[in-house]
């Protein structure tokens, strides 16, 4: 890309990444000035990131200096500022299907994943199964990398970290936001976020703890306040208890994670009813359940509730993000309050949100079935990435 600025500076800029030692590319520019070269690479700029600067000798260094500062406003370098001017954002959230590192953590539950388990759990699957899901969430938005990206069934940081490096993803920079939860089997859930489009003011691991026994212990919600673009969110990442045991029977357990959930953003739009949140996960759940629709009170696009479920379009067409025995589920849900579905500096497109999949993440059966690829069935290796479709919505940005 060439940038052209006053005074005879012309910028020929070829990065593979950002710049990061702003000081060290000034002391180049003007070791290079001084010599009146037309082409350096310098301490601390990988020759990846080169800069021809033609008709050096015809400026000042002040002028110089001044088209540099330029170039890293346009560009950014190493925790970039917000850009209020971004026009749409993706959220994304995706069950990942345990995702676990192939070591033995003591405190956990983990013996199902590791080498010498039935499942012989090793590094080639897990680096497969990293790469798999980093490929996922590059394919969501092919044009740019989502904004937010809420994960669960990931255990620790660890993996995280992996994940984030992995090739498919690595250039969004994505910054991790994960605390660790009383799961027996140690799961968790997590925020990644891209540092140049949001910036995190706090967050916090909200327990869900039931009344009546206090020893069973489920995940955490992970609740993070911050700025998209320039504007205020609050965000819930939420994976509530499942099913085992039957639909019925572990109902109770839902509607008590959802109560918790329910007071917190009661407090929220109490001191703000425009507030703008988001409440994403696996919920275990449908949009229609009891949890969702009474206990939460999230509501059609057209209800004109304060909470609206923006995956309740897909259910009623017949779609899920999980299948089982035969038939679609849509446990996976976004939920967001008003302020966002009518909101005017931040607005969701098309007012719902979508299910994600592609042929490769697909698995179908002799008779034509289809279901999302899992990673195991059983204790057989199948090689999927995940037993789950990731759900995401978009926001048009004013």
């Amino acid at each position: 890309m060439k940038l052209k600025f006053r005074n005879g500076l012309n910028l020929i800029y070829s990065r593979s990444n950002s710049f990061r030692r702003p000081a060290a590319v000034e002391r180049c520019f003007s070791r290079c000035t001084e010599r009146g070269e037309d082409r350096f690479i310098g301490a601390g700029v990988s020759k990846k990131d080169r800069i021809e600067v033609k008709t050096l000798q015809q400026i000042s260094f002040k002028h110089l200096l001044l088209g540099v500062l330029l170039l890293f406003t346009y560009f950014g370098f190493g925790e970039p500022a917000n850009n209020p001017a971004r026009k749409q954002f993706t959220i994304l959230f995706y069950n990942v299907e345990n995702l676990f590192d192939t070591l033995d953590d003591k405190h956990i539950q983990d013996n199902e994943f590791l080498p010498g388990s039935k499942k012989n759990w090793n590094t080639t699957k897990y680096e497969k199964k990293v790469n798999d899901i980093a490929r996922v969430i590059a394919s969501v938005s092919p044009s740019d990398f989502p904004e937010l990206v809420g994960l669960c069934e990931i255990e620790n940081r660890s993996v995280l970290n992996d994940l984030v490096r992995a090739e498919s993803i690595r250039g969004s920079r994505y910054q991790i936001i994960q605390e660790e939860s009383p799961d027996p089997r140690g799961i968790d859930v997590a925020l990644l976020y891209r540092p140049g489009e949001f910036r995190e003011i706090s967050h916090e691991a909200i327990p869900v703890r039931y009344e009546n026994d206090p020893k069973n212990k489920t995940r955490d919600i992970l609740y993070v306040y911050g700025k998209l673009g320039d504007q205020p969110v609050h965000i819930f990442v939420n994976h509530w208890p499942s099913r085992v045991g039957g639909e019925e029977e572990s109902e109770a357990k839902r509607v008590w994670a959802a109560s918790v959930l329910r007071k917190k953003v009661d407090e929220i739009l109490a001191k703000d009813p425009s507030a703008r949140v988001m409440i994403m996960g696996d919920m275990n759940d449908e949009p229609t359940s009891k949890s969702l629709s009474e206990t939460l009170g999230a509501a059609g696009p057209k209800s004109g509730a304060k909470l609206v479920n923006l995956m309740l379009p897909e259910k009623e067409a017949g779609h899920g993000s999980y299948y089982y025995r035969g038939d679609w589920n849509m446990l996976d849900n976004l939920v967001v309050s008003s302020g966002l579905l009518f909101g005017k500096k931040l607005k969701v497109v098309a007012g719902k949100g979508f299910i994600f999949s592609q042929d490769w993440m697909i698995f179908e059966t002799k008779n034509g079935d289809k279901s999302p690829n899992r990673t195991y069935a059983g204790e057989k290796y199948t090689g999927g990435v995940s037993d789950h479709f990731p759900v995401y919505f978009k926001l048009s940005a004013n």
